[in-house]
């Protein structure tokens, strides 16, 4: 683990950090000729794998949403619900980060979609810097929490866990959050008015007229999520049914030009190619963490300290943090999972429950100082904005973050509920 940490401090690429670490561990424990068989073996078994397509195809419906201004339409359609309350805009960028969410499932897309939509709509209206960009940067992490997600999809790889009811337990907690995102912003608003100008309200027929593009929003989450709770499709059936509604919407409505999709082709190909590449590495180092067995003697020590749950969760809660302060939520994901879940299960949760459990903490990485992706997005496009600037505009949905999984332990019930009911 302390190679691994070194590795990527000095800069190697996280999956080659990964693979390199696992190989020369597993080489450790069981000799070089079955770690190179091991090498050799793992690139090929997760590019036959038919459950991993679904990745690829997610990224590819949310590209081609993104290009046909599927993002315009739902800011302006959440416009038309909040408009006439003080923080108005930014419950609007809140909510429609929470739809696009539903269409995207990537975070970094989501924020640097809104980062181009929401930011100077806040300015203009003399919104501060710090709660425009903040808002922003904070809502987006809502991408990888409400399916379809694609940090879900790979936890049920790495987990080996079933993805239409990861998807089903993740519904719940990601529109409880957007709502605490909406408290915190209400509450903010009530602290600082100066931040948050009041907006005047908008009449009933503009109202209807922002509401009109959300039909599109509702036809692919139809497809993608509400097919697999009913049964009908398998989630790669319901990944690439979608990705093919969202590029007949867009020609249809004519917001998607051939240019445009091919640019979403590339997007796909490249995210899914850098994705995979750390899947590929992860696990390579998650084989040599089972070669070493240290789950179980994990597992096996907190028992014979007989150790409590909540302090157990309570040290884990302390672990994603700090890993989120220095990594990425995939790499996190990856890293933590193949030792963290069997100690996490050995004391009575369910696998599924983790899965929403340490998605929530990805959520809280992503806006961490000092590296929050979600806010170097927001810097890299909006350089005249601080990073300190946007770090401090996103502490009151820390918060909310906090009260959601203090929520999540104390009542699983609201990731299990729906898994038990639907059919998947």
């Amino acid at each position: 683990m302390l190679a691994l940490l070194a590795t990527m401090f000095l800069r190697v690429p996280i999956g080659v950090s990964l693979a390199l670490v696992g190989t020369c561990g597993y080489a450790a424990v069981d000799g070089w000729h079955k770690a190179f068989a091991v090498v050799a073996s793992v690139p090929f078994e997760l590019a036959s794998a038919y459950s991993l397509s679904v990745v690829p195809l997610f990224i590819l419906m949310g590209a081609i949403a993104s290009r046909a201004q599927m993002s315009r339409e739902l800011f302006d359609a959440a416009n038309a619900v909040f408009s006439g309350f003080r923080g108005a805009l930014a419950s609007s960028t809140v909510g429609a980060c929470a739809a696009f969410g539903a269409i995207c499932g990537s975070s970094i897309a989501t924020a640097a979609t809104f980062s181009k939509v929401a930011i100077p709509e806040m300015r203009r209206h003399g919104y501060s810097d710090d709660v425009a960009a903040g808002c922003v940067a904070a809502a987006g992490t809502l991408g990888i929490l409400i399916p379809p997600s694609v940090i879900l999809a790979i936890y049920s790889l790495v987990a080996e866990q079933s993805l239409a009811k990861l998807f089903a337990a993740a519904l719940i907690p990601g529109l409880l959050l957007a709502a605490l995102y909406v408290v915190a912003v209400v509450i903010e608003a009530r602290v600082r008015p100066e931040a948050m100008p009041l907006v005047p309200a908008m009449s009933l027929r503009d109202r209807l007229r922002g509401a009109r593009g959300t039909w599109k929003l509702a036809l692919l989450f139809f497809f993608a999520v509400v097919g697999i709770y009913l049964g009908w499709f398998s989630p790669t059936e319901a990944a690439s049914i979608s990705a093919f509604a969202a590029m007949l919407i867009g020609f249809a409505t004519r917001t998607l030009t051939l240019r445009a999709l091919g640019a979403a082709f590339l997007e796909s190909v490249s995210s899914a190619a850098m994705l995979f590449f750390i899947v590929v590495g992860a696990f390579i180092f998650a084989r040599f963490i089972v070669l070493t067995r240290l789950p179980n003697e994990l597992a096996a020590w907190t028992q014979a300290a007989q150790l409590a749950p909540l302090t157990i969760l309570l040290a884990v809660v302390v672990l994603y943090v700090v890993l989120g302060t220095a990594l990425e939520e995939v790499s996190t994901i990856l890293i933590t999972v193949p030792v963290i879940l069997p100690l996490v299960t050995g004391i009575g949760y369910d696998g599924i429950w983790f899965g929403i459990f340490v998605t929530v903490m990805a959520t809280i990485g992503l806006i961490s100082p000092p590296v929050g992706l979600t806010v170097f997005v927001i810097q890299a496009q909006n350089p005249d904005i601080p990073a300190a600037k946007i770090y401090r505009g996103t502490l009151p949905f820390l918060i909310a973050d906090f009260v959601l999984v203090a929520l999540l332990i104390a009542f699983p019930a609201l990731a299990l509920w729906l898994p038990s009911i639907v059919k998947v």
